[in-house]
C-alpha cells in the first residue's frame, strides 16, 4: 500500500467525516436518540405505559405504580459497501477524498432507513423495523389528502406518545410541499426559496433518500412508503466505533457476474462498514403512505 501512504491518503480522517454525514444523510438517525452500542449489544428499556400518581389525603397510603417496561436486547448489525476506483485518482487526493464522503455516507444511511421502514428486509429479530399490513399505517392521499393523513397519524400516536418527528423522502417532501389549504396557499413551507420544511403539526423533519418503497401491484399490492412519523424520543440507534475503513490495491471483487481484479487492473478499492442497532417503541409510530 505504498502508493496510498505517499499519497497522503488517510482513511482514520476519512472515517470521521464519513461518520458525520452518515448520521446527517439518515433521517432517522437526525430525529432519534444515540447510544454507543458494546459490540456484544446491550439491552434498551422501552416504556409501554407511564406510571400513574395520585392524590393522597394526610396519613394516607401512598398509591403504587409501577407503569410497564419492556426490555429489547439492541444487537450491533454490519453494513458495508465497497467503492472501487481508478488508481489514477489517486494523484489527485483532495477529488477522492471529497468522492469518497459524498458517495460512502449516502450509501450507508439509505440502508439503514430503508431497513428501518421495511423497505430491505431486517438483518435480524433484534433489529426493529415497520412491515405495511402488520404496523400501522396512515395515507397521505384519498379523501383526506395530506393534512388529514397527517392528522389521522398525530391522532394515532397520541395514547403511546406525543409525534416528535417526521422522517419523509423526497417523495414525501414533494407531498408535504403540494399540500395546500382552501386558498390554495402551501400548507407546510418554512421557506419560499430553499423549500424548506421544519415542522409539521409541531414535529420536526428530517429528509433521507432512504425513506422511500415503492409500491407493489398485483396480489398483496401495497402502497409506496414516503415517511415515517412518531415520537422518536421513544426511538435509540447504536453505532459500535463509528465507521470502519480500510483500503486495499490487492483484492479481488465480485460486481454482480463480472470480477475486478484490483492488482491486475491497476485499480483501488475503499470498503466502509459500520456495526448499528434500532430499537423502538412500535406503537408510538406509523408508517406514511401515498
Amino acid at each position: 500500500m505504498a502508493d496510498l501512504n505517499r499519497t497522503g491518503f488517510l482513511p482514520a480522517q476519512v472515517a470521521r467525516e464519513i461518520l458525520v454525514r452518515t448520521q446527517k444523510g439518515s433521517a432517522i438517525m437526525q430525529l432519534a436518540k444515540r447510544m454507543t452500542l458494546p459490540g456484544t449489544g446491550a439491552s434498551v428499556p422501552v416504556v409501554t405505559a407511564i406510571p400513574e400518581a395520585g392524590w393522597v389525603g394526610e396519613t394516607g397510603a401512598k398509591p403504587v405504580s409501577t407503569g410497564s417496561m419492556t426490555p429489547k436486547l439492541m444487537q450491533a448489525y454490519k453494513i458495508a459497501v465497497i467503492v472501487p476506483f481508478s488508481k489514477e485518482l489517486l494523484r489527485d487526493a483532495p477529488a477522492l477524498y471529497d468522492g469518497l464522503v459524498e458517495q460512502l455516507p449516502e450509501a450507508l444511511a439509505v440502508a439503514f432507513d430503508s431497513t428501518v421502514i421495511g423497505a430491505k428486509a431486517a438483518p435480524g429479530s433484534n433489529f426493529d423495523q415497520f412491515v405495511i399490513g402488520t404496523d400501522v399505517a396512515q395515507s397521505l392521499t384519498g379523501s383526506t389528502g395530506v393534512y388529514g393523513g397527517l392528522l389521522a397519524a398525530y391522532n394515532a400516536i397520541a395514547p403511546a406518545g406525543d409525534m416528535t418527528g417526521i422522517a419523509i423522502g423526497a417523495v414525501g417532501k414533494g407531498k408535504l410541499l403540494g399540500a395546500l389549504d382552501g386558498q390554495n396557499r402551501p400548507i407546510f413551507l418554512g421557506s419560499e426559496i430553499d423549500g424548506s420544511i421544519p415542522r409539521v403539526l409541531g414535529a420536526m423533519t428530517a429528509v433521507g433518500h432512504g425513506i422511500y418503497k415503492a409500491a407493489t401491484s398485483g396480489s398483496g399490492a401495497q402502497p409506496q412508503i414516503v415517511g415515517l412519523a412518531g415520537d422518536f424520543g421513544q426511538a435509540v440507534y447504536g453505532t459500535v466505533e463509528g465507521v470502519q475503513i480500510s483500503v486495499s490495491d490487492q483484492a479481488t471483487l465480485k460486481v454482480g457476474s463480472d470480477t475486478i481484479n484490483l492488482w491486475q487492473q491497476n485499480m483501488v478499492a475503499v470498503r466502509a462498514e459500520i456495526e448499528c442497532g434500532f430499537r423502538c417503541n412500535k406503537n408510538a409510530f406509523n408508517l406514511l403512505t401515498a
